[in-house]
């Protein structure tokens, strides 16, 4: 008596529990393809990406504003003085601090263009200056350059801008490869997600349906028991068998909560969204070919523009620490005219020339070997990352040929477990069939329960198993081989 209370308490528990509708809840049914949709459109990772992509879209637009013409106004407005100065007297023969109140101020418009192929700049600027001296013999002096041009010349052979013009467009590709790798990233995680809580749902399925089979089967075994016909070990292992069945339903639920969370948080759902996953029935028939996967990541991956850019900046490190280690000399020179005045039209008139020249050199004398040993550690990291490289590249196509294959047998085994499947569960079936005439015990029938749902879970992995690989294809080439051709972004529109 005290048994049967426990199991209709337990019984009335568990679907309380289970059974109760949320009523607050908008319930959300969705496919695969639309959970993927959604993660690409407003997950936290899919925005994440795109923030990184507009980083690397900003640096690469500076990068280009350094070969474009940059006009620049820069002003000293006022610069007030009041200080005593040391001078020296004529009349006297004497050095003596004079007081001076002046107030000093100037403007200067200038053009500067970079030149990459030398790496120095020219530039073109006009100067205005006033000088104004307090007091009662206080005087006003203007002071013009209406036109100048010079140029600036590094001549120590090193040249970063024709660096950075071979190296940042290489990392502007890179970035756009990267954006459209974190989508296949989040497409691969939305996978993930996406049978987690498939999963659970079947598990759900399952410890409900195990359940109420328990305890049907209970409800028969308690039967035979009282007319005799099964012993009491039989009857308390169908007992058991039911309490087992409410624990697991009990943890389902406890699962499928948390799986169903997990999916909702990554696609920016609230709680007030119950979603609800319809198992994708059909794959696509579909065999990719290694030579062509490897041929579309050569083109298309962005690791390999990444092994490219190492080798470059690996080079520009040789070359910026050979520089160094030598001569530097800078040239500077310029040419203009000039005028000064007590009044500012006075300035503009009867310009006269002015020429500058100046050439600074820095020579280590000696310097105990620090030049040459950053050089040489230079050449040697440039020699570890070409090896570096070399491997990598080795690898990046095992790889390839590693997920290529692993994908092209996974519709052969989603076929095996999809039919493994459907004879677990008319072999449970009929086994139960046989139980209910008593012709098997209820170990033959635990058995096949067992494998029943063994089989119902498999088919679900077989089809995680499918998406996952063929994802992780995508990703590896940034190819579509369902259309057969590269993946795209509208990166204008990321950038908005």
């Amino acid at each position: 008596m005290n048994k049967s209370i426990l199991i209709i308490f337990t019984t009335c528990l568990i679907f309380s529990i289970h059974i109760r509708p949320d009523f607050s809840q908008t319930l959300k049914k969705l496919t695969l393809q639309e959970v993927l949709e959604l993660a690409q459109d407003q997950s936290p990772d899919a925005i994440l990406a795109k923030h990184r992509f507009r980083g690397s879209y900003w640096q690469y637009r500076t990068f280009k504003a350094k070969y474009r013409p940059s006009l620049n106004l820069s002003a000293t407005l006022p610069d007030y003085k009041r200080i005593y100065e040391k001078e020296y007297d004529a009349t006297t023969g004497k050095e003596d601090y004079i007081e001076k109140n002046t107030d000093n101020s100037s403007a200067i418009l200038s053009l500067t263009q970079n030149i990459g192929l030398t790496g120095g700049s020219i530039f073109m600027q006009s100067d205005l200056g006033r000088l104004y001296e307090f007091g009662e013999e206080g005087r006003t002096q203007y002071i013009t350059t209406p036109v100048s041009i010079g140029f600036r010349q590094p001549i120590n052979g090193y040249n970063e801008l024709r660096w950075e013009k071979e190296i940042e467009p290489i990392r502007y590709e890179e970035a756009k490869k990267n954006y459209i790798d974190a989508v296949e990233v989040v497409n691969i995680k939305g996978v993930g997600l996406f049978f987690d809580l498939a999963l659970d749902q079947l598990n759900k399925e399952i410890s409900e349906i195990n359940y109420s089979n328990a305890d049907t089967l209970f409800l028969i075994a308690q039967g035979r028991y009282n007319i005799g016909t099964i012993a009491e070990d039989a009857l308390l292992q169908m007992e058991l068998a039911l309490l087992n069945a409410g624990t697991a339903l009990n943890q389902s639920g406890i699962n499928l909560q948390v799986s169903e969370f997990q999916l909702r948080s990554f696609l920016g759902f609230n709680e007030n969204v119950k979603l609800e996953l319809i198992i994708p029935a059909q794959i696509p028939e579909l065999e990719v070919e290694v030579n062509k996967a490897i041929e579309q990541a050569r083109e298309n991956n962005p690791e390999l523009l990444n092994l490219e850019r190492q080798l470059l900046q690996a080079a520009q490190n040789v070359a910026e620490a050979r520089s160094e280690k030598g001569l530097n000399a800078n040239l500077f020179a310029s040419y203009g005219l000039t005028q000064r005045a007590e009044d500012i039209s006075g300035a503009y008139k009867d310009l006269t020339s002015q020429q500058r020249v100046r050439v600074g050199i820095e020579l280590p004398i000696v310097d105990w070997g620090l030049g040459k040993g950053a050089y040489k550690m230079a050449q040697s990291q440039e020699e570890v990352i070409r090896t570096q490289v070399r491997q990598s590249q080795i690898d990046f196509e095992q790889n390839i040929f590693l997920n290529v294959n692993m994908f092209n047998i996974q519709d052969d085994q989603l076929l095996i477990a999809a039919k493994a499947d459907t004879i677990a569960q008319k072999r449970y079936d009929v086994t139960k069939q046989r139980f209910l005439i008593g012709k098997i015990d209820v170990l033959d029938l635990n058995i096949a329960d067992s494998e029943k749902d063994v089989a119902k879970r498999g088919h679900i992995a077989a089809l995680r198993n499918y998406w996952t690989a063929y994802y992780n294809v995508r990703r590896l080439t940034l190819f579509d081989f369902e259309r057969n051709q590269s993946l795209e972004a509208d990166f204008e529109k990321l950038v908005e």
